[in-house]
């Protein structure tokens, strides 16, 4: 980027800045009005001594479920960025929030960890200069490191290697052209399934079942899922049938709280995880829900009890609800890098898989198994998480992804 569209990049960011704050304070002053109104009607209640307790119940409001409104942050690089992508993919100023900017910052400082040991090891080595055989073999190495698996790497090299022999790349058309290659590459899985975004579809019942090992976040990746599908205005119960571990019901009781979704659990020892299902379906349809998120027990492929676990469950949904919209999604954290690239081929082989979630991204080196699972198991990525946050987990965007982890300095 020259010096001259740098500067319009920060003057339009600034603009967009400007605006986000001049509307965060009219929110504050909108809510501070409210507040004041209704502590107005309190105070005028309590002087009918002899209404206290119906009016406590009746007319004082409960504390909302909702979470705090995302707090605008400082003009820094980081919001110019953000400010960039979201314009870059077609957002006008007055289009953008304070929810987006927060997410691609944390996407941004989440893959970090990857970026420092990929991204900035390539610009110092490139620098300037145009690509050369041997700026390919380092970037081969820099891309295995990262664990963007073998296939991925192969194929990125191959593409590169074919580009140089028809024309002369310097280091910032060599790092816009790697964008556009490892984009293809996480886009392809995405565009086979014949759809581009993962939503519940109206007029029907879906059922998400989250799979995946102990430890990858699963339990915690649905409640954000049920706060995420609430916050869409989309009817949702979570069903929690990791009945193997009496922790994970109790936690999704939390996130049902937190989201305002209602949680359907058995509490007995060894419950039927399948009766779980059983129930929660019942309760969808009385309800008419959009969306039933179910969480399974932690499972290894090896584990054939655990598996078939699973298969009763997809019986029971197929027998209740045989219309139902089905999708089977891959909890992996992408810390484990080519260990969750082994679960994700095991899974696809004996779950029948329809997606990937991927989390933990911040903090990890490893950010780059995200395209290996896209290139050598085929499957396409639904969500992403970076952070520990209920907001912090977000609808799969591969050209924020691929902005994110190579973004320079």
């Amino acid at each position: 980027m020259t010096n001259t569209n740098s500067d319009n990049s920060r003057e339009w960011a600034a603009q967009a800045y400007a605006l986000l704050k001049k509307r965060q304070e009219e929110q504050k002053q909108e809510l501070i009005n409210k507040e004041e109104q209704k502590q107005e009607l309190i105070n005028k209640e309590e002087q009918k001594q002899s209404l206290i307790d119906s009016l406590n119940t009746e007319k004082v409001p409960s504390p909302s479920k909702t979470i705090d409104k995302t707090v605008l942050g400082e003009f820094d690089d980081n919001f110019t960025w953000s400010a960039m992508v979201l314009a870059a993919q077609g957002k006008e100023m007055n289009q953008i929030s304070i929810d987006e900017i927060d997410w691609l910052t944390k996407l941004r400082r989440g893959l970090e960890e990857t970026r420092k040991g990929f991204v900035t090891e390539l610009l110092d080595k490139l620098g300037d200069d145009p690509l050369t055989p041997e700026s390919l073999d380092d970037l081969e190495t820099l891309l295995i490191r990262a664990d963007v698996g073998i296939d991925s790497t192969d194929k990125v090299i191959s593409s590169l290697r074919k580009k140089l022999n028809e024309e002369v790349l310097g280091g910032e058309a060599g790092i816009k052209f790697l964008k556009k290659e490892l984009k293809l590459i996480i886009d392809k899985p995405i565009k086979n399934s014949g759809t581009d975004l993962l939503v519940p579809q109206k007029g029907k019942l879906n059922v998400w079942l989250l799979v995946g090992v102990n430890g990858v976040g699963k339990t915690t990746t649905l409640g954000k899922l049920a706060y995420l599908s609430s916050r869409s205005n989309y009817k949702t119960l979570i069903a929690a049938a990791d009945t193997f571990r009496a922790a994970a019901v109790d936690q999704l009781k939390v996130w049902g709280e937190r989201s305002d979704v209602d949680v359907i659990s058995n509490q007995s020892k060894n419950a039927d995880p399948a009766a779980v299902v059983f129930d929660a379906i019942n309760s969808a349809k009385k309800r008419n829900v959009d969306l039933l998120l179910v969480d399974t027990a932690g499972r290894l492929q090896t584990k054939n009890n655990l598996m078939d676990e699973l298969a009763k469950i997809k019986k029971i949904i197929d027998k209740k609800v045989p219309d139902a919209i089905v999708e089977s999604l891959l909890v992996l954290d992408a810390s484990q890098g080519q260990n969750g690239l082994k679960q994700a081929k095991s899974f696809a082989k004996s779950a029948n898989l329809s997606g990937a979630i991927i989390t933990k991204l911040d903090g990890t080196s490893r950010g780059g198994v995200s395209l290996a699972v896209s290139e050598e198991v085929n499957l396409p990525i639904r969500f992403i998480g970076a952070g520990e946050g209920i907001k912090d987990l977000r609808p799969f965007n591969s050209y924020e992804f691929v902005e994110a982890l190579l973004a320079d300095k």
